[in-house]
């Protein structure tokens, strides 16, 4: 048995007795099966968009979402991802007339709001728009490592970088650009955010606006990468998309 695989098993372990220990509610399946085969079956169904507009975490997955997202498997699916990326890069031939665009969204895509989340007991809690608002305007978001190091390559390779975000541009630009700058992340064409005459739509049909246009004016979307399937969904979505795997939460 290697050493990775005891350090995780210690995890899991001490997290199920530390539910006990804080009063979380019990890690018990809905079926009485197995809670982490159950946990890692509903991953499953949402990461594949079977399960679509759940509200929350189930309570008694709370535990298994913590493991996965700060244990090591998140680290380890997100590299993977990001190493599938690169394999399509590689196959590609940009015509260099600088209209070459890849598209990525920000918020749990380029960095991670865990922290924040681990709050709100990894997305057990219902959203809440005006204490996720005050945590984005810290600014404090660590970089996701594996998306940082592919948005590098994707500068020094030529595209055009596109970050589109569901943020709000009036109240949250500066502290975005701030987050960005800090963690790395310069060099970018444009932050595209949610203004005044697109804050009702949904994410996918805002998003999907904000590909058409950018469409318009003649970039070739090659790519694009988000956590959420409405990043990634509906028209001019670009050549190939890539899904960066949320248990936290749902955006329609």
């Amino acid at each position: 048995m290697d050493v990775l695989y005891k350090r995780v098993t210690l995890l899991l372990i001490f997290l199920t007795l530390s539910s006990v220990s804080t009063n979380a509610s019990p890690w018990i399946p809905m079926d009485g099966s197995n809670p982490a085969s159950y946990c890692l079956s509903w991953r499953l169904a949402i990461e594949t968009n079977n399960v679509r507009a759940w509200r929350t975490v189930p309570l008694q997955c709370m535990r298994y979402v913590e493991a996965y997202m700060l244990a090591g498997q998140y680290d380890r699916d997100v590299q993977l991802i990001a190493d599938q990326v690169r394999v399509y890069l590689s196959e590609i031939v940009l015509p260099g007339d600088g209209m070459d665009a890849w598209i990525l969204d920000v918020d749990d895509t380029c960095f991670s709001n865990v922290y924040y989340y681990r709050l709100k007991r990894y997305g057990c809690d219902p959203y809440d728009p005006t204490g996720f608002r005050t945590w984005a305007m810290r600014g404090e978001s660590p970089a996701i490592q594996p998306v940082l190091e592919l948005f590098s390559d994707l500068i020094e390779t030529g595209f055009k970088v596109f970050l589109v975000t569901g943020r709000d541009e009036e109240t949250l630009r500066q502290a975005t650009v701030e987050n960005l700058n800090n963690q790395g992340f310069t060099g970018y064409e444009r932050l595209i955010m949610r203004t005044a005459e697109n804050k009702r739509q949904s994410a996918a049909t805002y998003k999907t606006t904000i590909r058409k246009q950018l469409m318009e004016e003649g970039y070739r979307i090659w790519g694009n990468v988000g956590d959420q399937w409405s990043d990634i969904q509906g028209e001019y979505s670009g050549n190939r998309t890539f899904k960066i795997p949320n248990p936290m939460y749902f955006v329609p």
